[in-house]
């Protein structure tokens, strides 16, 4: 069942260079020719919201994103995804307000 997925992207993985990560065979399987986007789920915190984090000791909530497309980092992102039998991995099917990327 496809979910709305909402984060800011903290680091992303060109298929040229998954080899040079150590990760999952099934997630190299399934980003094979797409990109890997790891993100902070819910977008990018506030600095309250950073505030109370840090005092409570609340982890970070992260979630990956296999797309066809990369999205830089720092920018949200709001996709259309399906998830897959990989914790917290999940397919883009549709990336909605796709962030413009400057030459």
């Amino acid at each position: 069942m496809a979910e709305t997925i909402r984060g800011e992207v903290v680091h992303v993985v060109p298929p040229a260079d998954l080899d040079e990560y150590d990760v999952d065979d099934e997630l190299r399987e399934l980003a094979e020719s797409r990109y890997v986007l790891v993100c902070r789920a819910g977008g990018a915190p506030s600095l309250v919201e950073r505030a109370l984090a840090f005092l409570t000791r609340r982890s970070i909530e992260a979630v990956t994103l296999v797309a066809d497309a990369p999205v830089p980092e720092g920018e949200s992102v709001t996709a259309t995804a399906e998830p897959t039998r990989l914790d917290g991995v999940y397919e883009v099917t549709a990336v909605r307000d796709p962030p413009t990327t400057q030459p």
